[in-house]
């Protein structure tokens, strides 16, 4: 049986009443445990205030409130907005946490801020103002001012300033577009779950409140991504603030909530209700509060951004709650499809492979590379740069052996993938090229270059690198599943050595695991293939004359290109 209704009201007055243990006496900061982030405590207070603010929202949104839940948000915000709470900066904190408090507002109107003076209304006001006056960071953050500008509106407080914002942010969005369903979060290629806990969400809400058309293609986003979850509710771990945690299920849950959606009431409510259980399940709360990490704390799933409340952007999973009891999420029957499937997406370069109950997505476009960062700076991110990812294995950490990586090293320094160039995506297989990048002195080689394809069968990999001017004395190494589950990697073509290597820091799910590596000399141009299998053995098959059928199809087209 999933998650019903109840069990969510339940989890998200479980998880409010632990957080609220840590409020400061006059309720402006809940100052939870845990390591500050770069920001600084006051912002770390506001942000726990403003993130389970947001639950707290979703929970009272059609006027439930038996805790008092909004007596003690508003008590907050009345002390916040008198000076208490840091001011709105360009590209800082607090703007990040407006867009919370201001959603959080428009959704309990009638119980909290209607309730207010017009002076506590007016402070509030000028305090989330600053939001539309000052710089966002050059991505989804231009969706903060949006919704604050969206919640003045729907208060009577809309002009010129806020309509500005809100358009800003619209055509902004337009041209992050890459093609089914999904948006770059800010220019440059960097698709991940932005995309679902942002860049869909606040626009689609802000329309589904206001009774306007919902204009952000919902809808095609989640006839992919409904995919990327595991059969045990599993969100793939890839991009940043994966500390999010079930976060991830909030584009299922809104298009449940506005009908944008592929996907039946009673299959969302499954998808939904697995990815909170999954969490719940394996530790993610530490005395009631959400940890910095995965399952339970883990370092390497956290950015310098992040600090003790950040995991509760959880909250925005609770969009759920909007669906009343009444609501087919709640009543409809259920389905289950956890099929297998292979999906080729040319727009972020993605290729998705579902089977067994495990997804895997296998990169060929997405990279996290910003236009003003340059093409050949060393910096390696681990969530971002490898070829593949799923729902039951985490990358390796920076400082160990990659996993799912093809390096090149060259008079002792190692290769890093960083702009992926797509080269196309169709039927079972995706593909592209990048330029080796050096760490040390060797930025660069002049002529040297990579195409990748990755082609799928089943539970089969078929991996072919083809190395394009190699100086002599490279040796090209390629990695397979970081897991403690059963993986395999075996050579097709051109590798003539074979290893298996220890990551100590391990991954989100496993605290020590073991990489599967294969080696080769290479000079000029060379083609390498390999068969990869996540929790399984290779099949026996003529892998030669599938190399030969997937080139032809997809790497020599890519020479007159």
């Amino acid at each position: 049986m999933s998650i019903g209704r109840e069990q969510w009201v339940r989890t998200a007055d479980a998880l409010l009443g632990a957080a609220w243990r840590h409020a400061s006496p006059d309720r402006a900061f809940l100052d939870l445990p845990g390591r500050p982030s770069h920001s600084g405590v006051r912002s770390d207070g506001l942000e726990g205030y403003a993130r389970t603010f947001l639950a707290a929202a979703f929970r009272t949104a059609h006027g439930d409130d038996p805790h008092n839940w909004l007596e003690r948000y508003a008590a907050g915000l009345v002390a916040g907005t008198s000076g208490r709470w840091p001011a709105i900066f360009d590209v800082g904190q607090p703007m990040v946490e407006s867009a919370s408090v201001a959603l959080g507002l428009r959704l309990t109107k009638p119980w909290l801020w209607d309730r207010l003076s017009c002076q506590e209304q007016d402070r509030a006001e000028a305090w989330l103002r600053e939001a539309l006056r000052h710089v966002p960071a050059a991505n989804n953050w231009y969706f903060f001012p949006y919704t604050v500008a969206s919640f003045l509106e729907a208060a009577g407080r809309g002009d010129d300033e806020t309509r500005q914002a809100k358009q800003r942010a619209m055509e902004l969005l337009q041209g992050w577009y890459a093609g089914d369903g999904w948006y770059s979060d800010g220019d440059g290629r960097a698709f991940d779950h932005y995309n679902g806990w942002a860049l869909h969400l606040y626009p689609a809400l802000d329309a589904h409140l206001g009774g306007e058309p919902i204009t952000t293609r919902l809808r095609e986003h989640l006839e992919s991504f409904s995919l990327l979850f595991g059969a045990d509710g599993a969100p793939l771990y890839l991009g940043r603030s994966l500390t999010y945690r079930f976060a991830a299920a909030t584009a299922v849950a809104l298009g449940a909530v506005t009908g944008e959606t592929p996907l039946s009431p009673g299959h969302s409510r499954v998808l939904i209700g697995r990815t909170l259980e999954y969490f719940l399940d394996r530790g993610a709360l530490t005395g009631g509060l959400l940890s910095l990490g995965w399952h339970g704390p883990h370092e390497a799933s956290l950015q310098p951004y992040s600090g003790p409340a950040s995991p509760y952007w959880a909250s925005k999973a609770f969009v759920c709650l909007l669906a009343g009891p009444d609501h087919p999420l709640w009543t409809a029957q259920e389905e289950d499809d956890d099929s297998d499937r292979t999906l080729a997406l040319p727009g972020p370069g993605f290729l998705i492979q579902r089977h067994n109950g495990v997804t895997r997505l296998h990169n060929h476009g997405s990279d996290h590379v910003r236009p003003f960062e340059g093409e050949y700076a060393t910096d390696d991110d681990p969530l971002y740069s490898r070829f593949a990812y799923s729902t039951a294995t985490g990358p390796t950490a920076r400082h160990n052996v990659a996993d799912n990586h093809l390096a090149l090293v060259h008079r002792g320094d190692r290769s890093v993938r960083r702009r992926i160039h797509p080269l196309g995506a169709r039927d079972n297989w995706a593909a592209s090229w990048h330029r080796p990048v050096f760490d040390a002195d060797q930025v660069m080689v002049p002529g040297l270059r990579v195409e990748s394809v990755t082609a799928v069968w089943d539970d089969q990999e078929l991996r072919i690198h083809r190395v394009i001017g190699a100086p002599p004395g490279t040796r090209a190494e390629l990695t397979g599943w970081a897991t403690d589950l059963p993986s395999s990697l075996v050579a097709v073509c051109g590798w003539t050595g074979e290893d298996r290597r220890t990551a100590p820091q391990g991954t989100a799910f496993s605290p020590v695991v073991h990489v599967p590596v294969l080696t080769a000399d290479v000079e000029g141009t060379v083609t390498l293939a390999a068969v990869a299998v996540l929790n399984g053995e290779v099949a026996e098959a003529d892998w030669q004359a599938r190399v030969d059928e997937i080139l032809k199809i997809t790497l020599d087209a890519c020479d007159k290109g």
